[in-house]
Parts: structure tokens; sequence; C-alpha cells
């Protein structure tokens, strides 16, 4: 029996580089891939995420996409892996970000979508200054 999944669909400018940031960023091959489309399909987290190639409507303003993993221990193999094939954004270390204190890192995919890898440690009651405008998790 298949278990629900959440599905999110991007459009993208360069399939063939989306192709390689996802595959480095997601650990595998994509499910399928044609000209213009691709699509992983993630078991843990539960996720179906698509890709279209239409470059006049990719706008990666929305906001950012990320990833909560259990400990640090994972969130540095996990840098660690990445940074092989990825440049590494930013990292910061128990920032308050969402009403939660956080160790995380940032990536960007080729159409300038960001991705942040995180270890969700407490929730906390306050913002830290940078975050209380900017579109957070």
């Amino acid at each position: 029996m298949e278990t629900s999944k959440f599905h999110l669909s991007l459009f993208v400018s360069d399939i063939d580089k989306t192709i390689q940031f996802y595959t480095r960023l997601f650990g595998f091959e994509p499910v399928k891939t044609k000209s213009d489309y691709t699509k992983f399909e993630l078991d843990n987290p539960g996720l179906v995420i698509s890709f279209i190639e239409s470059g006049d409507k990719v706008s990666p303003q929305f906001g950012h996409l990320g990833f909560r993993v259990s400990n640090d221990a994972e969130l540095e193999k996990k840098k660690s892996e990445l940074s092989q094939y990825l440049e590494i954004e930013l990292e910061e270390q128990n920032v308050a970000c969402c009403y939660a204190k956080q160790n995380k890192f940032w990536v960007n995919d080729p159409d300038g979508y960001e991705w942040e890898v995180y270890h969700f440690i407490e929730d906390v009651e306050q913002n830290e200054p940078k975050y209380s405008a900017a579109p957070c998790c």
C-alpha cells in the first residue's frame, strides 16, 4: 500500500542542470525524466517533487525549501557530502528562525531556489531580528 506524500512542482530554466543539482542534493537519480521534465520521489521525507523546464515562469522569490534532519551528526554528514559538489552558501548555528532554535546550512539550486538543511533543536519565543521580516520555514 502506497503512503501519502506531499507533491511539489517547480519551474526551472535548465532541466539538465536541475537534474544534476537535485541528484546530488537528494542522493539518488530521478524516477522519471523527459526532455523538459523530471521527477524525484523521496520516501523520507515522503515527497514527490517534479521540475518543469519553463524559464519564463521561474521565480525563486516565493521563500525557500528545506530538509529537517534528526540530529547534528546527520546535518554534518549531509553538509560534508554536498560540499563535494555544491557550494554551501551559508552556515548558521543556534539561530532562532521560525520561532525555533536551529543549526543549518543553505544551498541554492541552478535557478536560485534556496534550500536549507537544518536540525531543529527546540522551540523558542522570539526570532532573531534578521529573520523577523524574512520568509522563513
